[in-house]
This record gives C-alpha cells, sequence and structure tokens, in this order.
C-alpha cells in the first residue's frame, strides 16, 4: 500500500512539473495586435515574395509556410558583426540538425547589399560557412529588402556612408512562427542571447510536433 502510494506522489509530482515546464514555455507574441470583438489579432509579418537564394531560386513566404524560422540581416562584405552572427546562425543550425528539424525549421539570411551579393556570391559564402541548402537560405530581395526590414520586421537596415562597409543593419535575430508571429528578438552578436533563443526555439517547437 506504502508502495502503491509513493508511486501516485510521484505521478503527481511529474505532472506538476510538466504543467509548470508548460507554463514557462509561452512566448510572447511582438509587435501591434488588433482587438476585435475581444479577440486578439496578433501582428503578421507581410506576405513577402521574390527572394532569389543562394541556388537562384525565387522564393517567398509559401515556401516557409507551416514552418518556424530564424532571419537575420547580413552582407558577405560586412567585416564588423556579420562574421559573429553568422558563427551563431551556424550554432542554431547545428540544432535544428540535432533535433531532426530539417522539415520544420529554416534559418534566413536576408542580404542588405543587393548590388554585390548575387546568388553565386550568397553561394560562395553560405559554402565558406557549412550551411546546408535544405536549412539555411541566403537571399536576395533587391532594394526591397530595406522595406521589409523596417515594415515587416520592424528593424533597421538601410545604406550608410557612415557605416563600416557601406551599409547599416541590425544585429538582431527575429525568431518567427509558422503563423508568421514574431516571437522574440535576439542579439545576434552574443552567445547568451543565442542560448536564449535556442532554448525558446526548442519551446516552441513543443507546440509544432
Amino acid at each position: 500500500m506504502k508502495a502503491i502510494s509513493v508511486w501516485i506522489l510521484a505521478c503527481v509530482i511529474v505532472f506538476l512539473v510538466g504543467c509548470n515546464f508548460a507554463s514557462d514555455c509561452h512566448l510572447p507574441h511582438l509587435g501591434q495586435h488588433e482587438v476585435v470583438v475581444d479577440d486578439t489579432i496578433y501582428y503578421t509579418i507581410p506576405k513577402f515574395v521574390g527572394l532569389v537564394n543562394q541556388d537562384s531560386q525565387v522564393m517567398g513566404f509559401r515556401q516557409l509556410g507551416g514552418k518556424v524560422y530564424v532571419a537575420e540581416f547580413f552582407f558577405s562584405s560586412c567585416k564588423s558583426i556579420c562574421p559573429l552572427m553568422t558563427s551563431q546562425m551556424a550554432r542554431i543550425q547545428d540544432v535544428i540538425k540535432q533535433e531532426h528539424w530539417e522539415e520544420k525549421v529554416n534559418l534566413l539570411s536576408h542580404t542588405v547589399d543587393p548590388k554585390q551579393d548575387t546568388p553565386s556570391r550568397l553561394k560562395e559564402y553560405a559554402q565558406m560557412h557549412g550551411a546546408d541548402p535544405k536549412i539555411w537560405n541566403f537571399v536576395n530581395l533587391d532594394s526591397a529588402v530595406y522595406k521589409l526590414a523596417q515594415n515587416g520586421y520592424g528593424l533597421s537596415a538601410f545604406p550608410s556612408m557612415e557605416a563600416e562597409g557601406g551599409y547599416f543593419h541590425t544585429d538582431q535575430l527575429t525568431l518567427v512562427d509558422e503563423h508568421f508571429h514574431i516571437r522574440g528578438y535576439y542579439d545576434g552578436t552574443s552567445t547568451a542571447s543565442v542560448n536564449e533563443l535556442i532554448a525558446d526555439l526548442k519551446c516552441l517547437m513543443q507546440d509544432h510536433r
């Protein structure tokens, strides 16, 4: 009888711990929301098309629909923050492979230097950093990338004579869920911040199995 009581108590503890873990796993929905008849409509990144990736394939929101993804803004000749950001994106790619999420999670690197970052140059950069094309796309949207950064992700990216390399761009990585809702921003130059992103990604994927 005592053994049964201990077993029941253990089950209750596991259940409560599981509930507490789940309750800690709710990520915020970022961006401006709209409330309609007591129902919250979360901010959604506008549908985008016309991205050309490192394999010269045209892609857009349809190719990312139903998937979680992490986005960044960079350019291949950047010598300041981009190498750090790219190395952190590579860490996230490693996690995606370890968790076997290749069909569920993507990485998206938007170049802010559309004139120089041709598909062949993006491919060279991708290969240099061990990018798996099934997971990680490096994309060119021409000058529309600046509008996408500001109006889509709520971030900054633009040409600047004062910035090193001629372009200013955010250091933030954006975690986007399968509904194109922004769930988090993270400093792409910080290992600690990207650790948080990885933890939040794992959390988000619990609801995406």
